[in-house]
């Protein structure tokens, strides 16, 4: 394990790598706040590590071993969420920034524990997939509510933000993970949805649907 600020950024460079896996420098210090100085000296300590490869002026990319890793982090995190939403009582939109801290407690009996505790979840409070001991992520089979049609019934599974503003209004729509919901009238305008919920309209923006996912 490294120190804190090297999970942070092993962590970022997961999080921002798409089909490419390559994350660029200016992205990497857009995230973290921090200067692009910074960022290049983080990264050339990674590399001696192993955890990072990287091209200068162009980008890094996690090595299989940063990988591990970085699965290793969300894996906590996520564990994390769940056991202070679950055992703890605490609301989905306050646990991030607690997690944020324990996902560095560098001690497994500890998370297999809260793991075993919280009866081997496969997600956590936001729908976001927890990774296994051997790092591996189940696929994702779900669509945005933003692209089903009307008429149709749908499970909401996950939220693509877990930002504290977006889960309190989605918290005073009653919105939640596990709902089940039917599109009644799409909004050709501005692409709001009116939704059914146990008998209930709810009428949602077209920047909230694109960040729900449904099955």
């Amino acid at each position: 394990m490294g120190s804190l600020t090297e999970e942070n950024y092993i962590k970022s460079i997961y999080s921002l790598s798409g089909e490419t896996g390559e994350v660029s420098f200016t992205d990497l210090a857009r995230k973290l706040e921090v200067k692009l100085p910074t960022v290049n000296s983080m990264v050339k300590k990674l590399a001696v590590k192993k955890m990072i490869v990287y091209a200068p002026y162009k980008g890094v990319k996690l090595t299989e071993k940063g990988k591990k890793e970085a699965l290793s982090i969300i894996r906590k995190h996520r564990l994390a969420e769940l056991f202070l939403v679950k055992v703890m009582g605490l609301g989905w939109e306050e646990v991030h920034d607690i997690a944020e801290q324990l996902e560095h407690v560098d001690s497994p009996r500890f998370y297999d524990r809260m793991d075993e505790l919280l009866n081997f979840p496969k997600a956590d409070p936001h729908g976001e997939p927890i990774p296994d001991t051997d790092g591996k992520l189940p696929a994702k089979k779900h669509i945005a509510l933003s692209e089903v049609a009307e008429g149709k019934t749908v499970k909401i599974i996950a939220v693509s933000v877990d930002e504290k503003p977006f889960l309190d209004l989605l918290n005073i729509k009653r919105i939640h993970i596990g709902d089940t919901i039917t599109i009644q009238k799409r909004e050709p305008f501005d692409g709001s949805l009116a939704i059914l919920k146990a008998g209930h309209e709810i009428i949602l923006s077209q920047q909230v649907t694109e960040r729900l996912f449904v099955e």
